[in-house]
């Protein structure tokens, strides 16, 4: 589950929170273009010299004329191959400014051509006889593609093409923000990389101690939810009782485009430090009767607003179910991301009445034994700007009843969608509803590293999958909007 961080999990639609670094200058670049100066070699004379790495008006015409002639496709597929080579060749080589009018120019002249357009809607308009409907729809469709997507294309054929597609919308995600010229070609690559990436061409392998080298240094880098320590903190998370699972695509069989990490143990995980323990005993997996999913990572931006993180999960399921019959629990551990924000808009817009009397009796009583209420703040934001409060007793236990019951009613909070129906507010919840997944348990100060206490005072809950029950959660959430949530959570709705 970006909003663009990776949560167990993330939702890979509203891509939220935590996503890895930039990929296309992070890797090893001399690699990729030796690979393709091979292929590139035999287009050389038609191209000339190589652009300026800032890409001068100059240079970029000689550009345009190349990507015009990729489009040709003059001389067979080995010389597009070889164009196609050249062209990424030359991007790579390219600074930043060099890179954005490279873009700006595939963007800009290669885009739909609105004449031919309108003369093709004319003819479908005129067209009566059906046969000639139908070649005159088949004619709109292809006059409605732009000349950018078929170049793009290309790039599938060469070696670690899909990859540079990938990293090169991640690149222009960043570029398209307030430039609509840009934002369209970076919604021509979504669609085609949406194509490419269907859950059906994905495959799924277990991740293990024993896996090359090169790609646990991934999972390193990749991870978004809870940092990995070094490569003895790596080992104990594929330890025996522990499980991780990848999705790859088959021209990317090097890189991990979502991964999951499960833990197998015995009852419902409440805190996430005990569960990342080094010094906590491995537990038998087949004496195991709870498989918690505490955290799952989108390891490539370009592919953001492309969702399989949803058939992950379930994959993993289904195959634990059938590897270990005494596992009778399947449910995460999970950050809630936005709360902190969402409780601070709410104490600038109500202050203390956020609270009932009874709780902020408690809350005042204790800052006013402590000399801790802060000038020009509210009793609740006062408490939670005092240094280290989750480490106070008696402050913690003022906090956790309204702290529990705001969270609940922000985790149960739907509203309208970008499109049809509505969505919870916290991606998290909107990405494990989505899935069928039910709301179990809030779990106080169950992560209490800097990171959980400044998204949500340190809560974390657990959404729970009920084999048999995921698909009516999944049809009430989407069609209804109706959020599944236990007894005891919903208990904490109605305060003291």
């Amino acid at each position: 589950m970006s909003e663009s961080q990776s949560t167990i999990a993330a939702a890979p639609e509203t891509e939220p929170p935590g996503a890895p670094p930039p990929g296309l200058f992070d890797r090893a670049l001399e690699n990729l273009r030796a690979r393709w100066r091979d292929i590139a070699a035999s287009a050389r004379t038609a191209v000339g010299a190589a652009p300026r790495p800032h890409l001068p008006r100059e240079d970029a015409e000689r550009l345009r004329t190349q990507m015009q002639a990729c489009l040709e496709a003059r001389g067979g597929e080995v010389s597009a191959r070889a164009r196609a080579a050249q062209l990424g060749r030359a991007y790579l080589a390219l600074d930043a400014q060099g890179r954005r009018n490279f873009l700006m120019i595939l963007a800009r002249d290669f885009d739909v051509d609105r004449e031919a357009v309108d003369e093709a809607v004319d003819t479908f308009r005129a067209a009566t006889d059906p046969v000639e409907r139908g070649r005159a729809e088949r004619a709109l469709r292809r006059a409605l593609e732009p000349p950018r997507l078929r170049l793009l294309t290309q790039f599938n054929a060469l070696p670690e093409g899909v990859k540079f597609l990938v990293d090169l919308r991640a690149e222009l995600i960043e570029m398209a923000d307030g430039e609509p010229l840009l934002r369209a070609l970076e919604d021509d690559l979504k669609s085609l990389l949406r194509a490419w990436f269907d859950v059906g061409f994905l495959e799924m392998h277990r991740i293990t101690w024993d896996s090359p080298a090169s790609l646990l240094e991934k999972l390193i880098k990749y991870e978004a939810v809870h940092e990995i320590r070094g490569w003895q903190d790596l080992k104990d998370r594929l330890d025996s009782d522990r499980r991780c699972f990848a999705f790859f695509h088959p021209r990317m069989p090097n890189e991990p485009l979502i991964f999951v990490e499960v833990a197998l143990v015995q009852g419902m995980s409440d805190n996430v430090q005990t569960l990342l323990d080094p010094e906590a005993p491995v537990v038998d997996p087949k004496a195991a009767d709870t498989a918690i999913f505490y955290s799952i990572s989108n390891a490539q931006k370009g592919l953001a607003g492309i969702s399989f993180g949803n058939f992950l999960i379930k994959r993993v399921v289904d195959g634990l179910a059938g590897e270990f019959p005494n596992l009778k629990t399947f449910a995460t551990l999970s950050p809630i991301p936005g709360f902190r924000r969402w409780l601070e808009r709410r104490m600038a817009e109500q202050g203390d009445r956020l609270l009932a009397p009874a709780e902020r009796d408690r809350i005042a009583e204790w800052l006013d034994l402590a000399e801790s209420v802060i000038p020009g703040r509210g009793i609740l934001e006062s408490a939670l700007g005092r240094e280290a409060w989750w480490r106070h007793e008696s402050l913690s236990k003022a906090l956790r009843g309204p702290l529990a019951r705001l969270c609940a009613i922000y985790l149960t909070d739907v509203r309208p969608g970008d499109g049809a129906g509505v969505r919870a507010r916290d991606p998290v919840a909107h990405f494990h509803l989505s899935n069928g997944a039910r709301m179990e348990r809030l779990n106080w100060l169950a992560d209490t590293s800097s990171k959980g206490i400044a998204q949500s005072c340190g809560m974390m809950i657990n959404y729970r999958y009920k084999l048999g029950e995921i698909e009516a959660n999944h049809e009430s959430y989407t069609g209804e909007g109706k959020v599944n949530a236990s007894s005891a959570l919903r208990s904490l709705l109605k305060g003291p």
